[in-house]
């Protein structure tokens, strides 16, 4: 019998593996928003580019939706684990008499539903720990390195005095000896935090290699298991020398100068969004949608990455998603500019239809709340903004009798904490305030009739921004500012998006008008993902941009070599 061509011999034939989307490394991941497959590491370039880091990413098993074979009871031998004690978070089985008299369900829709509760610490481990990290790590390093050049100074300093203590050079040098031990204590507890940090880092790793472990190593019990554990914490503290001598060779004051080394400690190490992310050269086009049920888009609040509320002059206000299908409708919103913002809570806060109160929508979206009550009859609120920096409610108010505006801060109990109305020099800063936003340095920023105006924390005025070039007319729309505190506003004469400094000075046109977004005019920007939400007046088109980008030398160059490896070798598929 003749064999088929068709028929291959598997005894001398090579299995063909399943190769990356991206390169010809073997996958082991799949992107379901994508969608492709990935090798473990372009699995780690995809959640942490800015371009797909809200992107699903899940193991191939997840992908097959491999269900976990039944596993022996470890005390019952002759059973296997069925049901998953929810009061003990421990599986059973059905000889367990401990846990009969507990509530019980399958331990496979406990492990599915561990998963599925996980997938968000899985995420910020990705996309951002697994990012961060490293970077606090180099300083860590850093400052052990330094060790010796900050201590070196001081040394030399207390040396040269001591030469000059003739009758107490015995004391002077048993002193000096002593406190010279401030720079190994320095050094160890650096070498203590870079040992602690590379720990930590070993522990997001195995956390997520936990979540995403091969089949042929994977135990449904061990998985439920360690998600008991909640993921440790790690708060790190910036260590500094200083030293204060004075110039009196008094037998007291020089005792207390070689004694005055102390260790003062200055917060959390923390790394500025400056040495993480940087302006593209210019802004490119994520995606654009069609928002069904508003006429213009007159406003935007991002609530996360795929969902935005969307409101124009019509009193509509509509949640949506990035198809633009609306999702939900808010029945009682007053029309205008800058009406709605969002808080951390992912709640909606908006002024009402009367002008009166500020309300608070719930994030299921089924109570609403007066969050504020206006008690004058002249004032009415006109823009509202949370300030994810402060937690603080931002509030822009107008005297339709006079024709002056204010700004007003509430705190998160809807307690007034300021006001900000008049000039350093007396007259009032705002005349018809429109948009409002915080910048990251604690700037107020308002968009009035024709400026941007900036004023300190404090309410002093700084500058006001009124065109480019110097001299120019502008028309200010929407406003925002980003993670690098640039300032962004929309200009309704030149129909462009205009990025600043912090300080007010013109950068570049960021978008200038085009097929793809007419008369731009509100602005949201996603803290999440940096991608800046453009709305247009013209129609009900919204355009999703992307201006900003991590920086390249952090995935790389800062990520812990194998032989840093303090804890264990696990830590591959991260």
């Amino acid at each position: 019998m003749t064999q088929s061509p068709h028929i291959m011999d598997t005894a001398s034939s090579r299995y063909r593996v399943h190769l990356c989307s991206k390169c010809p490394g073997d996958t082991a991941y799949y992107c379901v928003s994508c969608p492709c497959d990935l090798c473990p590491q372009c699995k780690e370039n995809h959640v942490k580019d800015l371009q797909t880091i809200d992107h699903d990413v899940v193991s191939h098993r997840d992908k097959i939706n491999y269900i976990p074979t039944q596993e022996i009871c470890v005390r019952h031998p002759r059973h296997v684990y069925k049901k998953y004690c929810e009061p003990c978070q421990v599986p059973a089985c059905n000889n367990g008499q401990t846990h009969r008299k507990h509530t019980q369900i399958d331990v496979t829709t406990a492990y599915k539903s561990k998963r599925q509760q996980h997938r968000g610490t899985i995420h910020t481990i990705r996309s951002e720990a697994l990012f961060y990290r490293p970077v606090l790590l180099t300083g860590i390093k850093a400052d052990v390195k330094t060790c010796h050049t900050e201590f070196s100074p001081l040394q030399s300093e207390m040396l040269t005095k001591a030469q000059r203590l003739k009758d107490l050079i015995d004391i002077v040098v048993y002193d000096l000896l002593n406190n010279v031990l401030c720079y190994f204590d320095f050094k160890h507890r650096c070498e203590k935090q870079k040992i602690k940090m590379i720990r930590h880092i070993v522990r997001l790793r195995r956390y997520e290699h936990r979540y995403v472990q091969p089949a042929f190593t994977f135990s449904a019990l061990q998985f439920l298991s360690f998600t008991k554990t909640a993921l440790p914490q790690i708060h790190l503290t910036l260590h500094t020398s200083q030293l204060s001598m004075t110039e009196s060779l008094n037998k007291e004051d020089v005792m207390e100068s070689l004694s005055a080394i102390q260790i003062t400690e200055r917060g959390n190490r923390r790394v500025g969004n400056q040495c993480l992310l940087k302006l593209t050269s210019g802004a490119e086009l994520h995606q654009s949608l069609t928002v069904t049920g508003v006429d213009r888009c007159e406003h935007i609040s991002c609530v996360t990455s795929d969902r935005v509320w969307v409101s124009d002059w019509r009193n509509n206000l509509m949640l949506t998603d990035t198809t633009g299908v609306p999702l939900h409708r808010v029945e009682d919103s007053c029309r205008g500019v800058g009406i709605h913002t969002v808080n951390s809570e992912s709640e909606l806060i908006y002024i009402d239809r009367n002008y009166i109160n500020i309300n608070k929508l719930s994030k299921d979206m089924k109570t609403t709340t007066t969050f504020i009550e206006r008690t004058g009859s002249t004032w009415r609120p006109r823009c509202v903004y949370w300030s994810p920096s402060t937690g603080d409610l931002l509030v822009t108010m107008y005297n339709y009798r006079t024709e002056t505006g204010k700004v007003t801060r509430y705190n998160q109990s809807g307690q007034l904490t300021q006001t900000i109305q008049h000039h350093n020099t007396g007259p009032g800063l705002y005349s018809i305030p429109n948009y409002i936003t915080e910048n990251n340095n604690g700037d107020v920023v308002v968009s009035v009739l024709y400026a941007v105006v900036v004023t300190e924390r404090g309410g002093r005025h700084r500058f006001s921004y009124t065109g480019h070039p110097s001299g120019s007319r502008l028309q200010p729309r929407g406003i925002c500012t980003d993670a690098l505190s640039h300032i962004l506003v929309c200009d309704g004469i030149t129909d462009t998006v205009q990025i600043l400094n912090k300080d007010g000075q013109f950068m570049s046109h960021l978008l200038t008008e085009s097929q793809e977004m007419r008369l731009p005019y509100s602005l949201g920007y996603d803290v999440n993902t940096h991608r800046l939400w453009v709305g247009s007046r013209w129609n009900n088109k919204v355009c999703v941009y992307r201006y900003i980008t991590r920086q390249d030398a952090l995935t790389d160059e800062h990520r812990p070599r194998p032989d840093e490896d303090a804890m264990s070798s696990s830590t591959q598929a991260v």
